[in-house]
């Protein structure tokens, strides 16, 4: 929201989000129950010219800028070699604990997180089952395809049970800066109402 507010295009909303990640540090419980469950976020920001995924470890971070196709992100990290920006000491910090070699090249998923990332688009789970939803309509994908992506409960997308999802948003950005950008937001916690 921070991000929203204070920058007029998704590359200094990304700096927006780091430079106060930085400052202030992450964490605080996901849940309103009494269990304790945190973890670290992941972002989508986009103008109507670009868009960046930032996906964030404690205070480091790494951003990959989109460059077409089809990107999502869910819960786990998912930007591994291709990384157009980070944090300035994200390579030393893991190599100072061990996680790589400084030889090899650098994955931030597979350095930063427990989640095999050879197995990411191709085991069952939320992010592999959004990837292969969004692919499906590639070249296609209008606000209600979005809408229709965001409601499917057989692919994890729209969680049920013990974690549910809490809401969905569906942002239409057209390139050209006469036309005006439409947002569309869940008013329920579950996203197929």
């Amino acid at each position: 929201r921070l991000g929203l507010e204070r920058a007029d295009t998704a590359e200094k909303a990304l700096t927006v989000i780091v430079d106060l990640l930085e400052k202030y540090g992450q964490g605080g419980n996901c849940m309103e129950s009494h269990m304790a469950f945190t973890y670290h976020n992941s972002f989508l920001i986009a103008d109507r010219k670009e868009a960046w995924v930032l996906e964030t470890s404690g205070k480091y971070w790494a951003a990959e800028k989109v460059e077409g196709g089809v990107r999502n992100i869910s819960n786990q990290l998912s930007i591994t070699t291709k990384i157009d920006k980070e944090h300035p000491e994200l390579k030393e910090y893991a190599k100072s604990k061990g996680w790589w070699d400084g030889e090899k090249e650098f994955d931030f998923a597979a350095t930063y997180s427990y989640v095999n990332t050879a197995r990411m688009t191709t085991s069952r789970g939320r992010y592999c089952e959004g990837y292969k939803l969004l692919n499906k309509h590639k070249g296609s994908i209008t606000s209600e395809i979005m809408m229709e992506i965001l409601r499917d409960k057989e692919s994890g997308i729209n969680m049920e049970g013990g974690f549910m999802t809490t809401g969905s948003m569906v942002s239409v950005l057209p390139q050209q800066p006469h036309l005006p950008c439409i947002h569309f937001f869940t008013g329920t916690p579950d996203p197929a109402r």
